[in-house]
């Protein structure tokens, strides 16, 4: 098969076919609001990232053929507990950002730290998702939106996809896949002789973009790897993740892993074939998606890769030093496991959260209301396995703990239900404290305080614990 990719090259950063590019100078580029978000990334990470994760997401980060979206699950508890706090998220997706937003009302999907939507033509940063527009200045070379659509507009092969998948710097189709080829290698031509700088991607057996030369996935991770170097905080080590042919670029880019999952695609699996079978830094995982993530981080030694979603036995957890997050996620996996009726319902493990309680500790219920933590644990008995043969499931997002003195941390985090099609999030902040407790003992929960997320409280507060 011939390249996915029409005229893609790494050379260290996009340059124009035709003449040099110079690289942008970021900071004269960069808005004050985008600046402000990725200071905010930067200054939580003290030094470089220990790990980054940039991951695509349709049937790679997420799988659609998982009801239960386990395997995301797995990965969720995973990242929380061992990797949020000194780590980044990259999502890095073909989905343009509404169909992006309306994938993460619909699956139980973790917050990035930075976002690269559109095949690669758009990053934004943080909560807000604002556009680093450093990158949008770049990608203007040699680009004309009106020129792409004039001469398309000549392919009645080509069929647009909707309106919400047209981007200042992507112009996006449908196209049979025998007619593929042929059609990316006249267009390139034309395209050419009206003197732009295209790259022309086919993915997934129908999805053709083009875009500028310089955009892409892959040339959007170098961007950057370029810019976390510049703040001197090059990530450790950068695995890729992706399934189709527009995560090919991924695999380029020098000196980071990569991993395609179990259910990668044959125009990857030959585009790696052609491009990277010599390359031990590129793996094809046994499993499918996010599994195939987890797969890969054992894989390459970059860390932990056993999920706390896959320890039986909490309890048995042997820790090193005290990890506020590992604390977090385990308690919430435990809440999920006795309301699905997967533990026992049995004083000793009633008994066994007390212990972990201050007596004096409080809880603040997102309604205002305020009761003892032993209270809270009493009335657990009587919602034991109300969840029992239901889409019940629980999940914590940027857990985040600050150490507030010697021997205690104030750790925020976003705590979220879904039931069936019904989800609820509240913002948490939780105090847990060493004081007088040994690592084997864990640590010691001493107040919980809970706000509703703007716009997915609970219809009944009634229903909601912890």
């Amino acid at each position: 098969m011939p390249s996915l990719t029409l005229r893609f090259s790494f050379s260290g950063f996009p340059r124009s076919r035709c003449c040099s590019t110079p690289t942008p100078k970021l900071s004269s580029f960069t808005s004050f609001q985008t600046e402000v978000n990725f200071r905010s990334i930067m200054d939580r990470l003290t030094s470089a990232a220990r790990l980054m994760i940039v991951s695509d997401l349709d049937h790679t980060m997420v799988d659609h053929h998982d009801p239960e979206n386990l395997s995301l699950l797995r990965f969720n508890a995973l990242w929380e507990a061992n990797y949020r706090e000194n780590s980044l998220l990259v999502f890095s997706t073909g989905r343009s950002p509404t169909l992006y937003k309306e994938l993460r009302k619909d699956k139980p999907m973790l917050t990035p730290d930075i976002t690269i939507m559109s095949v690669g033509t758009e990053i934004t940063y943080g909560n807000s998702m604002e556009p680093d527009d450093g990158w949008e200045a770049f990608l203007n070379n040699k680009w004309d939106r009106k020129i792409v659509t004039e001469e398309t507009s000549k392919y009645p092969e080509l069929t647009l996809q909707s309106e919400t998948e047209q981007r200042p710097h992507k112009v996006s189709f449908y196209v049979q896949k025998d007619k593929a080829q042929d059609i990316m290698r006249t267009l390139s031509k034309r395209l050419e002789e009206r003197g732009l700088d295209v790259k022309i991607i086919y993915s997934g057996g129908m999805d053709l973009d083009i875009l500028p030369q310089g955009a892409g996935k892959g040339q959007a991770l170098a961007y950057l790897l370029k810019k976390l170097k510049s703040e001197g905080k090059l990530p450790n080590n950068t695995i890729a993740c992706g399934d189709s042919g527009n995560d090919a670029e991924l695999f380029s880019i020098p000196d980071v892993y990569g991993v395609m999952v179990a259910n990668a695609q044959e125009e990857l699996l030959q585009w790696c074939a052609e491009n990277a079978k010599d390359n031990p830094k590129v793996i094809h995982a046994t499993e499918r998606c996010a599994a195939g993530i987890i797969q890969a981080i054992g894989h390459f030694n970059l860390g932990p890769n056993t999920s706390p979603r896959d320890v039986t036995d909490m309890s048995d957890c042997k820790m090193e030093n005290f990890v506020p997050a590992y604390e977090v996620v385990k308690f919430y996996l435990f809440f999920e496991k006795w309301r699905r009726g997967e533990i026992e319902n049995s004083d000793l493990h009633l008994s066994n959260l007390k212990a972990v309680c201050r007596p004096s500790g409080t809880f603040v219920h997102p309604s205002g209301a305020e009761k003892s933590l032993e209270d809270c644990i009493n009335t657990l008995r009587s919602c034991h396995g109300d969840k029992q043969g239901k889409q019940f499931r629980i999940w914590v997002d940027q857990v985040l703990p600050t150490q507030v003195g010697s021997d205690s941390w104030l750790v925020s985090f976003k705590k979220w239900e879904l039931c069936g099609e019904e989800r609820q999030c509240c913002i948490t902040t939780v105090l847990l404290s060493s004081k007088n407790v040994t690592v084997a003992d864990g640590l010691t929960w001493t107040h919980v305080h809970q706000t509703w997320l703007q716009g997915a409280a609970a219809s009944d507060s009634g229903t909601w614990f912890f």
